[in-house]
């Protein structure tokens, strides 16, 4: 048969069914992995020619399986000799280049109204995702395939609760990966399953927070609020930050004054996020922290009370159904109706949706 290499060119191979490991004897079973495991190294064609080799991807596909199960229930049976041969079959199958995004000029991929890529590839890939090589990992969290970032985001964050001596680089490397993404490329499929990631990590971060972490919060996850695809991954970027805020509360102003900086002008659905997040952040402000950014604050929600588009307006409002928002508003009244009254004055005598009116 037929298969294809890395490079892109085809050669022939043959590929024999070996038996199960189980079945051979106590003696002969590491001769029979390393066997299993340079079989494993043919690569199939799956675009091209998805039906071609059938018989033979089946053969593969059961000896990865048989591979893990031997694994999962016996212990002791990875042996010097089968790790080099294991680091070699999981490069050759598991890291590749990936292919070009699918509409790299278009509109934002949705969710709700889009068609994820598929890789095509996935029955022989997922199984070496129960294992990986962290830095090559990572990369492939931009994948096109939402099941391939799933098993990823799974594997990484076993990795980073098992290994110890690998957090600060696993987090080193996802902070490179931002970084090419807000200053470069503003594009990476797997965001918001870093993120995700991420929300979990600094929900363990111990206190007093390190300076290292105070870092991040400022460098990466503000700056994250300016790159236009923001609702992709908003809801995990919120929750990061908001736990930042839960470990110290020191860090509210620079969080707020950073949102302020980077608040939209034109783009009214994304003003909604950050009024969302916003309201989310003050739900767990401090008094003390409050009284620092009330003035910046509620210059930026007047406007946003006076906007003409009624969802902005809508959503600013709401803030005065919330009970904590209020008792704040209330013990600072002197400072902040003057900022607010004329806004909301204008917004209940000429604002041209009438359910944005306040009175």
């Amino acid at each position: 048969f037929h298969i294809c290499n890395r490079n892109g060119s085809v050669t022939q191979a043959v590929l024999f069914i070996v038996s199960p490991i189980p079945d051979a004897p106590p003696m002969d079973r590491e001769e029979l992995f390393v066997q299993k495991l340079r079989q494993c190294c043919v690569l199939f064609d799956f675009v091209t020619d998805p039906l071609s080799d059938l018989k033979y991807k089946e053969v593969k596909r059961a000896g990865l399986n048989e591979m893990v199960e031997y694994i999962t229930h016996n212990r002791d049976v990875v042996t010097e000799a089968i790790y080099p041969e294991a680091v070699i079959m999981f490069s050759i199958n598991l890291f590749r280049t990936l292919p070009p995004s699918s509409n790299p000029t278009g509109a934002e991929f949705d969710p709700e109204e889009d068609e994820p890529t598929l890789e095509a590839a996935w029955p022989h890939l997922q199984v070496f995702f129960i294992i990986g090589q962290l830095s090559s990992l990572l990369e492939l969290f931009d994948s096109e395939d939402p099941r391939e970032r799933d098993f990823l985001k799974t594997i990484l964050h076993r990795i980073y609760g098992k290994f110890l001596g690998l957090r600060a680089y696993v987090r080193r490397q996802i902070n490179n990966i931002f970084y090419r993404f807000i200053y470069e490329t503003e594009h990476h499929n797997g965001i918001a399953e870093l993120l995700e990631i991420l929300g979990s990590i600094i929900n363990g971060f111990a206190l007093p927070l390190k300076e290292e972490h105070k870092m991040f919060l400022i460098r990466v996850l503000l700056p994250l609020h300016k790159v236009k695809s923001l609702s992709v991954y908003h809801p995990q970027l919120a929750y990061c930050v908001v736990q930042f805020l839960e470990k110290d509360s020191s860090l509210t102003e620079p969080v707020i004054m950073g949102l302020l900086k980077f608040w939209p002008k034109t783009h009214s659905p994304k003003e909604v996020m950050f009024l969302n997040e916003l309201e989310e952040i003050l739900d767990v402000i401090e008094p003390s922290e409050f009284v620092k950014v009330m003035e910046p604050l509620f210059r930026q929600l007047a406007k946003c009370v006076s906007s003409p588009h009624f969802q902005v307006a809508e959503r600013a409002l709401y803030y005065w159904n919330n009970e904590y928002i209020m008792s704040l508003i209330s013990d600072n009244a002197a400072k902040i109706l003057p900022i607010m009254f004329p806004a909301l004055y204008k917004n209940s005598k000429s604002h041209w949706n009438k359910y944005s009116h306040t009175c």
